[in-house]
């Protein structure tokens, strides 16, 4: 708890002395920013007299600080609850978390490389180990496929040539994978067991295959997406935003049509893309509070960092 709260405080001044809005915007909301790789947790408001109404639980902010950024213009961070259903309970999941999300107006993915190193240092403190320290090292995603897994990536753009990557190396991949499925199964298999663990590692250039609200890389098949290992563990996820409302029409519609195989399905507003009208440029960085100070403090399970495990609701 002294931990937490010290760290808290750090985090703060932090942001606020880098001119960062501190914002607190709503658990609940009417409908969700469509991710067909999460579950959400849904409710109703119950009105005395009216129609009741569906909301959901916040799987992350984003939904709501995108839209202050939109009406503001300013870098804004927040410290807020968020929650995952249908995810196993473990060492580094509990369907209730703490979120941390920074977004920096003119800032890319690449500017918040070093503002997150530097966010590293402000809440290090004598018991973090060595290997969850800066400086991070950088991985690109396609350095990392030859690496450890003998890919070339740029020459598995298209579904059958992944599947065939895996089958080549043992893995087992359906016949009619697609291509995120059959990039996962060499990813999580090969790649992702076999990265360095001696500091923290930015893998960087996510593969534009694995749809998400990030900005392209012109001329090439990544975007401007990484995240942020340590100790093997994902701590943070960074995109520079895909501030253009025709591809974030796209993707909602994409994610919507899998979304309807979802275990908990969830109302999409199909009106949110026109806050990317005039949207600023920037990047956004979502980080799991409970995982790093899990390995900032040199703990093996976010249970020695949550006062109220989940498990604990149970008895």
């Amino acid at each position: 708890m002294q931990a937490r709260s010290r760290m808290v405080t750090a985090l703060r001044e932090f942001f606020l002395s880098r001119g960062y809005l501190e914002v607190d915007t709503p658990a609940l909301a009417p409908s969700l920013i469509p991710e067909s790789c999460l579950e959400v947790f849904a409710t109703e408001y119950v009105h005395p007299t009216e129609k009741g109404r569906l909301l959901y639980l916040i799987p992350s902010p984003e939904i709501w600080m995108k839209k202050v950024i939109a009406a503001t213009g300013r870098s804004v961070f927040q410290l807020c609850k968020a929650w995952r259903n249908a995810e196993s309970i473990s060492r580094i999941h509990n369907p209730e978390f703490t979120m941390l999300e920074y977004y920096g107006v003119g800032l890319t993915s690449e500017d918040n490389i070093g503002l997150t190193e530097e966010l590293f240092d402000a809440l290090a403190d004598e018991k973090t180990p060595p290997h969850a320290r800066p400086p991070f090292r950088v991985m690109s995603m396609r350095e990392a496929f030859s690496e450890f897994a003998r890919a070339d990536l740029d020459a598995l753009a298209e579904p059958e040539s992944m599947r065939a990557a895996c089958r080549e190396r043992g893995l087992l991949v359906a016949s009619d994978a697609s291509w995120d499925d059959a990039f996962n199964v060499l990813f999580l298999s090969l790649v992702e067991p076999a990265l360095p663990q001696d500091r923290p590692l930015v893998l960087d250039r996510y593969p534009a295959g694995i749809e998400c609200l990030a900005a392209d890389i012109p001329g090439t098949m990544y975007k401007e997406r990484w995240e942020l290992y340590v100790d093997g563990i994902e701590i943070a996820n960074c995109f520079t935003e895909m501030a253009n409302p025709e591809a974030v029409r796209r993707y909602f519609s994409s994610q919507s049509t899998k979304k309807k195989a979802a275990l908990v399905p969830h109302r999409i507003d199909d009106s949110y893309a026109s806050i990317f009208d005039h949207f600023p440029p920037c990047s956004g960085v979502a980080l799991g509070f409970e995982r790093l100070m899990m390995v900032l403090l040199g703990k093996r399970s976010i249970a020695d960092v949550l006062l109220f495990p989940f498990e604990a609701f149970f008895g």
